[in-house]
């Protein structure tokens, strides 16, 4: 059975990106643009991981990570912060939040593909 990964960024090209990417990598790749319609998608979606960027319009992905949180069928899933955001503050933030891991954009395909199939192997 395939993996599944819910990918939420409001940028369109990065949107497209991840999706080129990980589903040349075998997985089953749904996108949402924003917080609010990423928890809308993990409801349906069910994945077994999520890659959200930080900053967004309607619902940031600290909201999103938070409200992830919240669901009792998301405690354990792995949720990937993918941002060109880097400093400290924010990743701390972004832990405390829920977070499992941070990758900077621009994103290495090849060590994204890895750091996923480690964290739902």
């Amino acid at each position: 059975m395939k993996r599944k990964v819910l990918a939420i960024d409001d940028s369109r090209t990065m949107r497209g990106m991840l999706s080129a990417a990980l589903t040349a990598a075998g997985f089953d790749v749904d996108l949402a643009e924003d917080g609010i319609e990423g928890l809308e998608a993990l409801d349906r979606s069910r994945p077994d991981l999520v890659i959200t960027d930080i900053n967004m319009p309607r619902l940031d992905g600290f909201g999103l990570i938070e409200g992830a949180r919240q669901r009792e069928n998301c405690a354990g899933l792995p949720i990937l912060v993918l941002s060109t955001e880097s400093g400290e503050s924010m990743k701390q933030r972004a832990r405390q939040a829920g977070a499992t891991g941070w990758i900077v954009k621009p994103f290495d395909e090849e060590k994204l593909v890895q750091v996923i199939n480690r964290l739902i192997a």
